[in-house]
């Protein structure tokens, strides 16, 4: 599949870089190149910013039914766009076939949702216990937005940030990364074709100095939002905190305890904590990086995901029928070795897996690696990848120290029948979520971490306070 060069969107036009600089696009699957996206240059960056602080005045001011008519308009040529969308996932990421369905349904549902959710943000009033004044708050957009995103989920990721920002009536720069580009500049060509309002939605990508750095440093944007590591929220907000006060709504990295009890449901635990790890070669922010087993059911635990990682098909493209694709970069398959290679020199026992899959492209076997020492190197990382380190353990107090053992606090995993077992850990785990015998996200559940993992929330009507400002208004009664 062939992509030719995708333009910058700025300004409600489709352009090539100032400079005419080129990203290959590299699809994991196959390692060839699949097209080009064109390269932001600074000066691409700054037209941005002010295309984006001249489309928030007009967006900020148009009349609610109008703008929700326009979200309504970018959703259904989405939807129209639906096999092309998912196909780009397809090569930009290596993802399987059905794999793609989560990013393309979760953009089009965040359209929909934050257009509902806008319309019960009433003004709230205060009464006035002398009875002197009437007091008001109103909700009013943000400002212009700046959105980093990661590359593990290209549109579910945008539509995140996308649906909230605009809902609220905020205008937005999206960032993408330069790993899964693609479907984000396809958007930014959906929106040209309708004629979207010029400067509410920006699309570039480029390197740090040139589009990173120029974006954190603005003065223009009020929100930099983010879906990404820890390490880079730190540098984003050091960066764009030099030169104004910005708000920030940040998803960062997860080390997510699966916490299987002897009286849990074990056929379960299995299934839920393999599709986890399996799912998306295990790039998932929330996927469990440490599985806690009670040592009654420790083997048995072993020896079910152990059968579901070896019957796993691995490999790319549609008629292909994979279980699981590649990782999204050759970085990537390096750094997931390494985490395997040092577990297992720290006395891992692997019991399968534990390699580059023979072929070309960016393939790692789903990995089961046995440990006894809860505090080694790969417990205090966040591997992303399809690696599950399993660890015994025998009460529920120690489980919890092991688990809360991480600066990260995105997602918790707990699996037991027992009601007040539950209970201990849904009081005691330091995470943003607990997620009981199964597992759920929707656009309308609140999705966000604590600690280390993040600032604000993603999903759910929550997320719209991060891009509103509170106005009081007092009247003095005459």
């Amino acid at each position: 599949m062939k992509y030719g060069l995708k333009k910058l969107y700025i300004n409600g036009e489709l352009k090539e870089a100032s400079d005419s600089k080129v990203f290959d696009l590299v699809c994991p699957g196959n390692e060839e190149i699949i097209g080009q996206i064109a390269w932001a240059s600074k000066s691409d960056t700054q037209e941005a910013l002010e295309a984006a602080k001249e489309g928030f005045k007009f967006w900020s001011k148009l009349p609610l039914e109008e703008r929700l008519e326009w979200i309504g308009k970018l959703r259904n040529k989405l939807i129209a766009n639906r096999e092309r969308l998912r196909k780009s996932i397809m090569f930009e990421m290596g993802k399987t076939w059905e794999g793609t369905v989560e990013d393309l349904t979760s953009i089009v549902n965040s359209l929909e949702y934050y257009p509902e959710e806008i319309r019960k943000r009433t003004t709230l009033a205060i009464p006035d216990k002398e009875g002197t004044h009437e007091h008001q708050i109103l909700s009013q957009p943000m400002g212009v937005c700046v959105a980093f995103l990661a590359y593990n989920f290209p549109l579910l990721n945008l539509g995140f940030k996308l649906g909230p920002a605009l809902a609220a009536g905020c205008s937005i720069i999206i960032k993408p990364s330069e790993f899964s580009s693609l479907s984000a500049y396809m958007v930014g060509e959906i929106c040209e074709e309708i004629n979207f309002p010029k400067g509410v939605i920006n699309v570039l990508c480029g390197d740090i100095e040139n589009v990173g750095m120029p974006l954190c440093e603005s003065t223009i944007p009020q929100l930099i939002t983010m879906i990404g590591s820890t390490e880079t929220a730190q540098k984003l907000i050091q960066q764009s905190s030099k030169t104004s006060i910005k708000r920030y709504s940040m998803e960062c990295g997860g080390n997510a305890p699966f916490i299987v009890m002897a009286d849990a449901d074990l056929k379960l635990a299995v299934q839920v904590g393999a599709a986890l790890k399996i799912g998306n070669a295990g790039q998932i922010c929330v996927a469990p990086n440490r599985f806690f087993v009670h040592e009654t059911v420790f083997d048995e635990y072993l020896e079910g995901i152990k059968q579901k990682f070896e019957s796993t098909i691995l490999g790319f493209g549609r008629e292909n029928a994979p279980d699981m694709g590649p990782l999204a970069n050759k970085a990537s398959l390096t750094k997931v070795k390494q985490f395997v290679d040092t577990a297992l020199q720290q006395g891992g026992e692997l019991l399968t897996g534990g390699k580059s899959k023979d072929q070309v492209g960016f393939y790692f076997e789903p990995t089961l690696i046995k440990l006894t020492n809860p505090y080694a190197e790969i417990l205090q990382e966040e591997v992303f990848g399809p690696v599950a380190v399993v660890i015994p353990f025998s009460t529920k107090e120690e489980v919890l120290g092991y688990a809360n053992n991480t600066n990260a606090g995105l997602a918790s995993y707990v699996f037991s029948s027992d009601q007040s077992t539950v209970n201990y850990f849904v009081e005691n785990l330091e995470f943003g979520e607990v997620q009981v015998n199964g597992v759920k996200y929707d656009i309308y559940l609140p999705h966000g971490g604590i600690k280390n993992s993040g600032i604000g929330v993603d999903c759910s009507t929550y997320a719209l306070d991060d891009y509103l400002i509170k106005k009081r208004v007092s009247k003095a009664l005459t």
